[in-house]
């Protein structure tokens, strides 16, 4: 027991100056995890117990999806989600079919273990894509960076389920193809939904202390996941459903949950690329390089552009959007998962599969990891400008800070008015001013303009007593259809507070507001006047 003890804690304490070394040298810090544990081998390591690195790396890319899942901010998604959505599942497919004919027309692999090699890659890694962008601070033009994280972190039930499949045929299974991938889609989707909507009431209920919001999460994850496994359905496409539903929502603890699963999803990328590393031989990596790296540079350059081409012609992305979305295809901790599973399975292959995957990943991470950067460079694909809407996201789940959007009307008396002498009645601050789609600092030189949108920021508020709020739809024949506010008669402790109009216009009310047919309107009550 010591000795195990004392390796983790020298993995971790390595793994942090490995994240230090990363940054200066500016290489993927996965990249230099997966050389730790090769370097493990060097010094006596023999660790080949497959059946328990199967158990770890499954639990691991669960969290690893489940928090992907939870911090995609939907409306910032939204506007890229068809793109992102029809990449992840048709993208993931063509590219995996592409490489899998390729590996069978060029290696001695038959074509259900080419397959199957095709489908272990075939997946964008979040990870890998996440840690690229986050540590080079890379913000993409026309939403590129959401889109790449929506499809990457959304791409890897797609795979897994060509995994299972290509498995099961290998295996001499009877299986319906059809059947068997309408089972992993359907209850995927349908346990992740029903689930998200059961856990969010229960933590309603629960009303638990905010670190046990931690503990809560965590179990209804695992619990989705294996629940989903259980009944055939496909897993981690639960989880990451599951994480969306959940991550969408308000609720009393929730920066808790960013900070711990910040780290702890870290922990598990640091777990699984180690893990890779550790389960490898150094002899087996440099015979099965050749063919690895001729397989990473055709997925790279071929099969992955191909499938990204042609996938996304309908949607006239800009021209040079697309090499920077086609080069962003790395491979990581899904692949690895994935071979671990296939290894410790019963399934029969003739090659050694799981040192090509080691050596793809290595690759991937190295040349792609590393050039990304310099490409969306060269593509005039950053975005410095608008670098700051990342922070002021994050920034709103990992503290008590909130944002308001006010836009200044030519009616408005702030018309050309300064900075400097606007007085703020109450504890906001001016955090950013958006004109034409550019970001402006404000600065006490800094004049409105008609059109001006005024970002401002205070302390948010979480209502712990959970007021309730009451809900209803204008129809044609609500008496308050085409009235203005200050014409309609109240409860006397009673407001209208927002009214919500069409699918995403949120409009602030006043006297002169005028209710129309179709409106959500919100109205507070005074608990006395219940």
């Amino acid at each position: 027991m010591t000795i195990y003890i004392l390796t983790i804690s020298l993995v971790l304490i390595l793994a942090l100056i490995a994240m230090r070394i990363s940054s200066d040298l500016k290489i993927p810090q996965l990249l230099l995890f997966m050389l730790l544990g090769v370097s493990f081998n060097f010094f006596g390591a023999d660790f080949t117990n497959y059946n328990f690195s199967n158990q770890v790396s499954s639990i691991a890319l669960m969290f690893i999806i489940f928090y992907g899942g939870f911090g995609t901010k939907w409306k910032m998604s939204k506007p890229v989600a068809k793109e992102a959505i029809t990449l992840s599942f048709l993208g993931t497919v063509l590219t995996a079919l592409i490489t899998g004919l390729f590996v069978y027309l060029v290696f001695d692999f038959s074509l259900l273990e080419a397959m199957l090699l095709g489908s272990i890659v075939g997946s964008t890694d979040y990870a890998s894509v996440s840690d690229v962008l986050v540590s080079r601070r890379l913000k993409l033009r026309y939403n590129t960076d959401s889109m790449l994280e929506l499809e990457s972190g959304s791409n890897d039930p797609t795979a897994y389920t060509m995994v299972v499949l290509f498995s099961t045929l290998l295996q001499g299974k009877n299986v319906n193809v059809p059947v068997l991938i309408i089972l992993q889609v359907g209850l995927g989707l349908l346990v992740g939904f029903a689930l998200g909507w059961v856990f969010i009431r229960i933590l309603d209920y629960l009303n638990t202390r905010e670190d046990m919001e931690v503990i809560l999460l965590a179990a209804a994850a695992l619990f989705t996941y294996e629940f989903t496994n259980q009944i055939g359905g496909n897993g981690y496409l639960a989880v990451y459903i599951f994480g969306i539903y959940i991550g969408n929502k308000e609720f009393v603890g929730k920066r808790e949950v960013v900070f711990f699963f910040d780290n702890f999803t870290n922990l598990a990328q640091i777990g699984l690329f180690f893990l890779l590393g550790l389960l490898s031989d150094p002899s087996s990596i440099i015979a099965m390089l050749p063919i690895a790296l001729v397989i990473m540079l055709f997925m790279t350059f071929i099969a992955r552009p191909a499938s990204v081409y042609g996938l996304m012609a309908p949607f006239k992305l800009n021209k040079n959007q697309l090499p920077v979305i086609a080069f962003a295809g790395l491979r990581g901790a899904a692949a690895i998962a994935f071979a671990i599973s296939v290894v410790n399975s019963d399934t029969p292959f003739l090659n050694d599969l799981y040192h090509i995957v080691f050596d793809i990943c290595l690759l991937s991470s190295l040349i792609q990891g590393g050039y990304l950067p310099t490409l969306s460079k060269k593509m005039d694909m950053v975005d410095p400008e608008d670098a700051s809407l990342r922070n002021f996201n994050s920034l709103q789940d990992k503290s008590d800070v909130g944002f308001l959007a006010t836009k200044i009307e030519a009616d408005s008396d702030l018309v050309n008015t300064y900075i400097r002498d606007i007085t703020l009645a109450f504890d906001f601050i001016i955090a950013k001013i958006l004109r034409h789609g550019e970001t402006i600092v404000p600065n006490g030189d800094v004049q409105l303009k008609v059109g001006d949108v005024i970002v401002l920021a205070g302390r948010s508020y979480f209502d712990v007593v959970g007021t309730d709020l009451l809900e209803f739809r204008i129809n044609s024949h609500h008496n308050w259809v085409n009235k203005q506010i200050k014409n309609i008669r109240l409860e006397r402790d009673s407001l209208i507070v927002l009214v919500l109009r069409g699918d995403n216009e949120l409009i602030v009310p006043n006297g002169d507001t005028t209710i129309l047919d179709q409106d959500t309107v919100l109205v507070l009550e005074a608990s006395n006047a219940k």
